[in-house]
């Protein structure tokens, strides 16, 4: 049997920016709730989930990859909230805002056309929690939503073919290619 490697294609954050989430995953922290924070050296923006795919197929997506032309841009942090699940929050989240995220997720979608599906509903957020259970669904909610998040700015100036391995202890994810997005030049 083939191995297979779970894929992935994400934006890696700057250090500034996971001080500021692991101060609001500290507040997240202090409420009751079973479930995990997403360790700050795992905090990411996912552009495309690929899934399990074989060598042959991880062969096959880094040619289109290396063929997005893309310039920097400028992204920034924009809300919080919550995905629930009957009532249940499962996800916190922050929404990253910019028009060239949406821009850039598209362009992936269109260089792997033939070997997968566009997202249908890409949203540009960072998983800063999973949530198993809370007593008290709503007020978590209600927290989340209200963080002091400070709507920092931050350059987004490549991308990263990644690798996740599901262990015990959470996952681990190891870069496999990293495409640079084109400079400003002035």
């Amino acid at each position: 049997m083939e191995n297979k490697t779970r894929t992935f294609i994400a934006i890696d954050l700057p250090d500034e920016i996971i001080k500021q989430i692991e101060k609001l995953q500290s507040l997240i922290s202090k409420k009751k709730f079973t479930g995990k924070l997403t360790e700050p050296e795992n905090l990411h923006l996912t552009l495309k989930f690929l899934g399990e795919i074989s060598q042959q197929k991880l062969n096959q997506i880094k040619s289109p990859l290396e063929k997005i032309i893309f310039p920097e841009f400028q992204a920034k942090l924009s809300t919080t909230g919550t995905f629930n699940f009957k009532n249940q929050p499962r996800i916190a989240w922050i929404k990253v805002s910019g028009r060239q995220v949406f821009d850039l997720q598209k362009e992936i979608d269109q260089a792997l056309q033939p070997l997968f599906k566009p997202e249908h509903q890409f949203m540009s957020h960072l998983t800063i929690a999973r949530i198993k259970y809370t007593k008290t669904p709503q007020d978590l909610i209600q927290t989340i939503k209200t963080l002091p998040l400070k709507k920092l700015s931050f350059p987004i100036t490549e991308f990263k073919l990644k690798s996740s391995e599901l262990k015990p202890m959470g996952p681990v994810y190891k870069t496999l290619k990293t495409y640079n997005l084109t400079p400003i030049t002035p």
